[in-house]
């Protein structure tokens, strides 16, 4: 609900368009969303190779796999403990993903079996926490924080959405959710802040209509605060 796999998704856009080559993995088994925001609603079941691998879809330049791509449209998966956990670890290392430099994970919300099971078994380099600006929000933010500072997990940095929005016949920034929260949290803890996504109509629909808004609208600010992000981000990981 705060925008984590609408970032996850012009983040990962943003580091292909700096020369890496990028998977993204949604593991949100619950929710899953890349198969809409990536414009593959409509694709059948992943191809599988003689190992017994799914091969990830394509678009835009990404590679990408989603349990969305693995049950039919509006059906929800009501698994639970070791089901889930295997569902997860099936997404983890069953996908034969074609040399790609950075794999962007599009993790749930809350720190539940998911993400204990993820810091369990993988080596992350770091994680981008999203929230909006309002405190309710960020109290899971700082939960999240935590579970990855007790995994000894890199937080890479704090993204706000929906910081403002802008009117469009004045200019006039309203703060709806409240004033810099995040970057306030950001500061409390001693992680980057990485930038503020305003609110905008044209994030929403270009969203809707699988066409991101960093492909569809390049130049417009939405696209550029993407950007920004995709920079700070591509900076930390070549550290």
């Amino acid at each position: 609900g705060v925008g984590k796999s609408t970032t996850a998704v012009n983040l990962g856009l943003g580091l292909s368009r700096q020369g890496l080559s990028v998977g993204l993995l949604d593991v949100d088994v619950y929710g899953p969303s890349f198969p809409l925001l990536l414009n593959l609603n409509n694709q059948l079941s992943p191809n599988v190779t003689e190992d017994k691998k799914l091969i990830p879809f394509e678009n835009f330049g990404i590679q990408a796999m989603s349990m969305g791509f693995l049950t039919p449209p509006g059906v929800a998966a009501s698994w639970r403990g070791p089901m889930l956990i295997s569902a997860v670890n099936q997404l983890l290392f069953g996908v034969k993903w074609n040399d790609v430099d950075v794999l962007v994970i599009d993790l749930p919300p809350g720190t539940g079996d998911t993400q204990i099971s993820l810091v369990q078994t993988v080596q992350l380099t770091g994680a981008i926490l999203v929230s909006t600006p309002q405190q309710l929000a960020l109290e899971d933010v700082k939960r999240g924080m935590d579970l990855f500072k007790k995994c000894n997990v890199t937080v890479a940095g704090l993204v706000e959405n929906m910081s403002y929005w802008t009117c469009e016949g004045c200019d006039k920034k309203e703060y709806i959710f409240g004033k810099g929260g995040a970057k306030k949290a950001a500061e409390e803890y001693g992680i980057p802040f990485l930038g503020e996504i305003p609110i905008r109509k044209q994030i929403a629909e270009k969203s809707d209509e699988g066409n991101p808004v960093i492909i569809s609208c390049p130049d417009s600010p939405a696209a550029q605060t993407y950007l920004n992000i995709s920079e700070k981000v591509y900076q930390f990981l070549s550290e």
